[in-house]
């Protein structure tokens, strides 16, 4: 799964947060969980780009972003949500799929390139509605991977 991001299976999981605050944390505390990524960094950078604009990218998905100094590439986490929660959504959807995004601070295009399939996949239909239909983590990273191995193709 090496095709614009790195993605550790554990690295998808399922929480209950009640807020996008609470969401945005979850985020930050799988970042080092899985990565060993400075767990303050990261919700600090996620909370600054946050204050910027709503990352609610809509149909109910959110892609909260940052940059770290901790990575050498672009590497995500995946929250499904039990509950939706209320993200300021453009489309006014809350939100119960979160792609966690860290890039490395000088990434550039690497970090668009990143965020282009992350949009991909969450623009994909039928991905869509596979994701929006399981709350096992191991069926949505099967789920993931093989989208970005298709992708890659």
């Amino acid at each position: 799964m090496n095709v614009n991001f790195k993605m550790l299976p554990e690295a998808v999981v399922c929480v209950r947060p009640s807020t996008k605050q609470e969401t945005l944390e979850c985020v930050a505390r799988t970042f080092a969980d899985v990565y060993g990524i400075d767990q303050h960094e990261v919700l600090e950078g996620l909370e600054e780009r946050e204050h910027l604009g709503s990352t609610g990218f809509g149909r109910g998905i959110a892609i909260p972003h940052a940059r770290s100094r901790q990575i050498r590439r672009p590497t995500s986490v995946l929250l499904r949500l039990e509950s939706p929660v209320d993200f300021n959504a453009a489309d006014r959807m809350p939100v119960d799929i979160v792609f966690g995004l860290l890039s490395p601070e000088n990434a550039g295009a690497t970090h668009l390139h990143a965020l282009a399939a992350i949009s991909r996949i969450a623009r994909d239909e039928a991905t869509h509605e596979a994701m929006s239909a399981t709350s096992d983590p191991e069926a949505l990273f099967s789920l993931l991977n093989n989208h970005l191995e298709v992708d890659a193709a």
